[in-house]
């Protein structure tokens, strides 16, 4: 992967201090708003479907974002892992 791709929704508020985090550390990905649009959820859905990295969080009920995938094909879900990796 060459770029990082950053998964949300602007419905979901985990977002704001997930996107919020990234602006302070100076991160930029490719933005994809899952449920802006059929085609954004499904490219979603087919990488929620067959990474392995999301089975523990829809055992718990989660849809799995917001997720940035970092250009190494990391998974990183929470804002104390981005500012972990980050800082």
């Amino acid at each position: 992967m060459n770029e990082k791709i950053l998964y949300y929704s602007s419905l979901c508020p985990d977002t704001a201090p997930f996107k919020e985090a990234m602006a302070k550390l100076g991160i930029s990905a490719r933005e994809v708003d899952i449920t802006s649009s059929m085609k954004n959820l499904k490219e979603f859905l087919r990488l929620r479907d067959h990474e392995e990295v999301f089975i523990p969080r829809k055992a718990q009920g989660m849809v799995g974002i917001p997720c940035l995938i970092t250009e190494e094909g990391a998974f990183i879900f929470e804002v104390s892992a981005l500012e972990e990796r980050y800082l």
